[in-house]
């Protein structure tokens, strides 16, 4: 008995969504046969215009051609197909007018606000007017000259750049001298760099480019790397390190530097450099070479380590830099490495500072 009631009751509840979707379709095509007829009701008024010349002419003016009649709409008035009237020098110009345009179609004279800016054929000095640079002619007394320079300071290159431009009014002590600029990055006063000097001239051009790197906690590393795409080879010149931290007694120390190439941060090779004893600015100019295909050069690195060993003691890692793509390294890394790949078969020789080796 019960099982009888569950289907009658989902026989009349089946029938009633059937009959609720079939008013929904019903409805749905009624409003859309009402809106075509609506168009063609519109379509068919005889109560259109239309349009001759740009301008709006009565239903009567119309010919009677085979095609429906069109929509009626405006087409806005073009100057550029009327005729051009010369200008005289204080003349204003005005478009012509034409009587069938509505007022707010008309072209709006300017305001008078702008005094002489608008006037043809004048121009306005007011416009034009610059300071004039008095830096290289109003000199204070007891001056003993003034020197050009600018700075920048890159972020993601951690460097400083200076651009000497020009000294003038240089108080020299004789007019034989050739003045030079040295510069010195503070607190380091014992390291600077000099600009080249300009003979027998107490105003001098310089037009010279520093680039400041700052000297890194750990010491800093140069080395050349180049590529060559024809025999598929990556070369690494250590030439010499500077700063170094050593942990004990320099005369038991030695530095050698261990040169790793990576694929995916997994290791493929590695060579290392002579050992160099009791020297922490060490020399090397020490080759290695390492096979490596273009297709890798995406997802290769190098990594060069300094380490110290002391009486055949384990080995303590001083600091590393890493170079390579875009995926591993920044700044000052990656332009070497870029540069490497824009310059192939050229040695390109930089400076880097070394970092902190993470902990095994």
């Amino acid at each position: 008995m019960a099982e009888q009631v569950a289907l009658v009751i989902g026989g009349l509840t089946g029938g009633l969504l059937l009959l609720l979707l079939l008013i929904c379709v019903s409805c749905w095509l009624w409003k859309k046969l009402r809106a075509t007829f609506t168009y063609e009701e519109l379509l068919g008024s005889t109560a259109a215009s239309c349009i001759q010349g740009g301008k709006l002419c009565p239903p009567q003016a119309r010919t009677q051609t085979s095609r429906p009649p069109a929509v009626p709409f405006v087409v806005p008035p073009s100057l550029q197909d009327r005729d051009r009237v010369p200008l005289h020098s204080g003349e204003r110009a005005q478009a012509p007018r034409d009587p069938c345009l509505g007022p707010e179609l008309l072209p709006h004279p300017s305001s008078s606000s702008f005094g002489n800016t608008g006037v043809v054929g004048t121009v306005n000095p007011e416009l034009y007017k610059f300071l004039e640079d008095k830096s290289e002619t109003d000199f204070p007394d007891g001056c003993l000259g003034r020197l050009w320079f600018s700075v920048e300071y890159q972020r993601e290159a951690e460097r400083l750049l200076v651009g000497l431009l020009k000294a003038r009014r240089l108080q020299a002590p004789s007019e034989t001298c050739s003045p030079l600029v040295k510069l010195h990055l503070l607190p380091d006063e014992r390291r600077f760099l000099q600009s080249k000097p300009r003979r027998k001239t107490s105003n001098p051009q310089f037009d010279e480019h520093f680039i400041f790197q700052p000297p890194s906690e750990f010491g800093d590393l140069q080395f050349c790397l180049s590529y060559n795409d024809c025999l598929c080879r990556l070369t690494v010149v250590v030439l010499r390190a500077k700063g170094l931290r050593l942990q004990e007694d320099t005369s038991f120390v030695s530095v050698f530097v261990k040169v790793s190439l990576m694929n995916h941060n997994k290791f493929v090779k590695c060579k290392k450099t002579s050992a160099v004893l009791g020297s922490a600015n060490p020399v090397y100019s020490e080759t290695f070479s390492f096979k490596a295909d273009p297709a890798e050069l995406d997802t290769a690195s190098l990594s060069l380590t300094v380490l110290q060993s002391a009486g055949g003691e384990t080995s303590h890692q001083l600091g590393r830099v890493v170079v390579g793509p875009y995926m591993y390294t920044r700044g000052r890394q990656l332009e070497h490495w870029d540069e490497m790949l824009s310059k192939p078969k050229e040695l390109v020789k930089r400076w880097h500072a070394l970092c902190p080796a993470p902990e095994p």
